[in-house]
Parts: structure tokens; sequence; C-alpha cells
């Protein structure tokens, strides 16, 4: 009961830094803000293409070519549109297609913090990979100083001795290089972060990025596999934004189909004309129709094509999701349970501290016990990268959530 609530406190505190990080990233990223602004302006677009053409204003000033002192003046003013039910059917088109354009921008949020959920939980591997190396570093370590004492006083032979330098050095190389691809995690991870401090209110130091500690990422947070995915599955597919975005792109072309057939009523025009061809000014309404022969054709036959076309991309990208989130629950589920096997064997392991017993009492030779610790090490590395693809797999299976 002690440890489940231990595990929870972990898995709270681990979400806590976890989804503070991707607050951050969703106000501060710089791909987001430009993203945003170029939904706003599509969208003021397609509210543009139901506005009314510009009026025009027209005058004509005429005179006599044998007396110059006879002119005459005209003067129209006029405004054209479209057949009126044309604006109703464009209104309706551009809701939804306003309504794509924030569901594409719903799905380039998620790929972002998608994006940046893995980065923090390559931040968490890497913070524990560190752990385990420094262990083992820490023992190579004290193995060395112990054997080069020996050597000393002829208790160890060189061949020993070489051997554990051996391994020193490549656990100090391992633990460099597991420590460079730290930083080069938390420098990613400022950069989607739009290059504003990680840990805001904390006064960062000269040149260095926070730890995963001062991140809250430390740990990961526990997330259990769906007892029954086909339930889940269908509930992932309505919440994708990219599936949305398709269907609203499907709905629109459908809807642009009646705007092209509409296309073949008359254009209208109505102005008011002044004409001061006799002593006394003439004042009119102007009336005209203009009759889309040449301009709407093949305008019909081209929707229906770009629709059947959209209807097939839509009906094509839900196939592709609904089989990638199977492939997923499938990988996952393989993953935990390679997890829960590693867990179960290692806990069966002899400990280091008694290997390191039986070293130093002569009970094992030191082959024995490099090949012990080597396989002991190895098996627990293997545990944490295992841990971190599972970790990735899922937060791909639920990137509809973020």
């Amino acid at each position: 009961m002690l440890l489940t609530g231990i595990t929870f406190a972990v898995g709270a505190q681990a979400q806590e830094g976890l989804d503070a990080m991707l607050r951050q990233i969703e106000t501060n990223n710089r791909t987001l803000q430009a993203q945003h602004n170029q939904a706003d302006a599509q969208k003021l677009e397609t509210q543009a293409a139901n506005n009314l053409p510009d009026p025009t204003l027209s005058y004509s000033h005429l005179w006599d070519s044998d007396d110059k002192n006879i002119t005459v003046g005209e003067l129209v003013i006029s405004q054209g549109f479209d057949f009126p039910t044309l604006y109703g059917a464009r209104a309706r088109q551009g809701r939804t297609q306003r309504l794509a354009i924030d569901a594409q921008t719903a799905a380039k949020r998620q790929d972002i913090l998608l994006q940046a959920k893995e980065v923090c939980l390559d931040i968490v591997l890497y913070h524990n990979m560190q752990q385990l190396l420094d262990e083992r570093l820490h023992q190579a370590e004290q193995l060395a100083e112990l054997y080069e004492r020996r050597l000393a006083t002829g208790d160890a032979s060189s061949l020993e001795t070489n051997k554990i330098r051996l391994e020193l050095l490549n656990v100090r190389t391992e633990a460099r290089n597991n420590a460079s691809a730290l930083h080069a995690k938390l420098q990613e991870l400022s950069v989607l972060n739009g290059g504003e401090p990680l840990a805001p209110g904390r006064p960062p130091m000269e040149g260095q990025l926070p730890g995963p500690a001062a991140l809250g990422l430390t740990d990961y947070t526990p997330v259990p596999l769906p007892a029954d995915f086909a339930a889940v599955c269908p509930e992932l597919l309505a919440a994708d934004p990219a599936l949305q975005a398709m269907e609203n792109q499907r709905q629109a072309d459908r809807r642009q189909i009646s705007i092209s057939k509409q296309g073949w009523l008359p254009k209208l025009e109505l102005g008011y004309r002044r004409n001061t061809e006799t002593r006394h000014p003439l004042n009119g309404i102007v009336v005209g129709f203009s009759f889309p022969l040449f301009e709407n054709r093949t305008k019909v036959k081209t929707a229906k094509v770009q629709a059947l076309g959209t209807e097939l991309l839509s009906s094509n990208a839900r196939l592709q999701a609904s089989s990638a989130l199977w492939q997923l629950y499938d990988e996952a589920r393989n993953l935990h349970a390679s997890i829960e096997e590693y867990k179960q064997t290692l806990a069966s392991q002899r400990d280091l501290e008694l290997l390191r017993q039986a070293l130093d009492g002569g009970q094992i030779s030191m082959i024995e016990y490099f090949v012990e610790v080597a396989v002991i090490y190895q098996s627990k590395a293997n545990l944490l990268q295992l841990e971190n693809r599972y970790q990735k797999v899922m937060a791909q299976l639920y990137k509809s959530r973020l």
C-alpha cells in the first residue's frame, strides 16, 4: 500500500512537471505563433471571398465638334453583385472552410506538443541513464583504486589491473556521451520553447540550462495500457484534428459544387445615372445583367472532381490513422510485456554488492565479476530504453489528447 502511494505521488509530480513544460511551449513556440497568424490570415481570406465587388463610378464629358459651347455630361454610379442565393452558399462554404483551418491549426499544435513531449521523455531517459552510469562509474573507480594498491603490493596482476582500467575508461566515456546527449535534448527543448527560460522564476546561470530536476523531468508518468482498445480507438479517431480537417475540407468541397452550379445564374448590376444632354438634367437608374456564358465553363465539373478527390483522401486518411493506432497499440503491448519480464528478472538477479563481496573474498574471478556486472548493467540500461520507447508509443497513441 505504501509503495502504491509513493508510486502515485511520483507519477503525479512527473505529470505536473511535464504538463507545465508543455503549457510553456504551447505559449512560447515560434512555429505555433506563426501558425496561428497564418490561420487568421486564411480565415480572413475566406471571408473576403464573399465580399461584394467594388462599386464603379464613371463620368463622360462630350462636346459638339462644330460648336465647342455645346457640351453633354453623364455620370454613372453602379454596384454589381451576384445572384443573392450565391452569397448564402458561399457563407456556408466559408464557415466549413474556416473549421478546416482551425482543425489544421490544432493538428499542427499537436505535432509540436508531441515533439516536445518526446524530447521531455528523452530527458527523463538520459537523466536516469546518467544516474545508472554514475553508479557504475563510482564502482569502477573504487575497484580501479583497490587494484592499483594491490598491484603495488604484488597482490594483483597487471592483466587484472589493465582490465579494470579499460572498464573504467569505457564507463567514463559512456557517461560523458550520455551527459552530452542530455544537454543536447535540453537545448532542443529550449528551442521549442522559443528561447524563453525553461524554468520561469529561476535566475539562469550564465551559459547553462536548468537540469531535469529543476524542470520536474526525472520520472515518467505511469500510462497503463487500455484494457479494450477496440472501444478506445473510435474515440481517438474522432478526436484527431487532422481527420477533422480532412472531413471539413470534404464538406467544403461538396458545397463548392453547389456554388459552381449557381455560377450559371446571371450577375446583376444596379446604379444611378445622370445625363445633362437637355436643358434639364435627366436622372435615372441603371439595371444590368451579365450572363456567364464562358466564365463558368468546366467549373462545375472541376468542383465535382475536386470533391471526389478530397473524399477519397479523407477516407484513406481515416484508414491509415486507424491502422497506425492499432500498430502503436500492438507495439505498446509488446513493450509492456518486455518491461514486466525485465523487472521480474532483475529482481531475482544477484545484488551488485554481493558480487563485489564475492570478488573480494576470492569466491569468483575478475572475469566472472565483469561478466555478471556487465549483464546486470546492460539489462538495466535495456529496461530504461524499453520504458522510454513505451512512453513515446503511448504519447503517439494518445496524441489527440494533448
